[in-house]
């Protein structure tokens, strides 16, 4: 498979699974795609920076990613720069370290 291929099925997994994200303002792009390591990194942005879970969706997307798709074995997700930047980044980075985010499985 090729790299614009597993972008494309990752994009394809986004929109339809996880359409929570642009539904509610935020916005995602595929960052990397490494098809030898099977690794991929998304960037979530728009209204997800200010989310209060924004952290949930970026550990659902990383967990969920390499159990559906094949070829992947690896997800980095995290906050879009430059014009998709975060709102309030500082508020997300302290929510990403908060216990209660950690096992929490959201309804996507």
């Amino acid at each position: 498979m090729s790299a614009e291929g597993l972008e494309r099925r990752t994009r394809s997994y986004l929109s339809n699974e996880v359409s929570q994200i642009q539904q509610h303002g935020g916005n995602f792009e595929i960052r990397d795609v490494d098809e030898e390591a099977g690794r991929v990194t998304v960037a979530i942005g728009g209204a997800c920076s200010g989310c209060g879970i924004a952290p949930m969706t970026m550990k659902a997307i990383e967990n969920r990613l390499p159990a559906e798709l094949e070829d992947i074995e690896d997800v980095e997700v995290v906050r879009a720069s430059g014009p998709r930047a975060a709102v309030m980044p500082s508020k997300t980075e302290e929510m990403e370290e908060m216990d209660e985010y950690e096992d929490f499985s959201p309804p996507f």
